[in-house]
C-alpha cells in the first residue's frame, strides 16, 4: 500500500468520499460532489483503489436494466482509507498558502469528518 500523489484533483475527490464515508458513491455523482470531470475523476479512483483507500462493486443488473440505463460502478472509502486520507488531507491543509475557494471555513478532517 501506498501514498497517493495529494494534487488539488485527489483532494477534491477525497473530500467528497469523506463527506458521507459509509455511503457508496458512483462515478458521476462524485464528479457532481468534487466539482471535476469523469476524465479526472476515474483516473484518480482507480489510483486510490489500487493503493487500498477505496473498495469498488458493480451495481446489480437488475437495477440498472430496469431504469434503462448503463451500469454503475460504487465507489466506497475503506476505513483504513478515511484514516489516511484525513491525515493526508490535514497536511496539505496546513502546507497549502491560500485556502482552496469555498475551503475558507474549513477544517482539517482530524477529527474524524464532517
Amino acid at each position: 500500500m501506498g501514498m497517493p500523489r495529494m494534487t488539488l484533483q485527489t483532494q477534491l475527490v477525497l473530500r467528497a468520499l469523506l463527506e458521507d464515508p459509509a455511503r457508496q458513491r458512483y462515478g458521476l455523482e462524485l464528479c457532481e460532489l468534487a466539482g471535476l470531470p469523469s476524465g479526472t475523476i476515474y483516473p484518480i479512483l482507480a489510483r486510490l483503489e489500487q493503493v487500498g483507500w477505496l473498495d469498488s462493486t458493480w451495481e446489480d443488473p437488475a437495477l440498472y436494466q430496469d431504469a434503462g440505463r448503463p451500469r454503475r460502478r460504487f465507489y466506497r472509502i475503506t476505513e483504513q482509507g478515511a484514516e489516511q486520507a484525513r491525515d493526508a488531507l490535514a497536511r496539505a491543509y496546513r502546507s497549502r498558502k491560500k485556502p482552496l475557494p469555498g475551503w475558507a471555513a474549513a477544517r482539517p478532517l482530524a477529527d474524524g469528518g464532517a
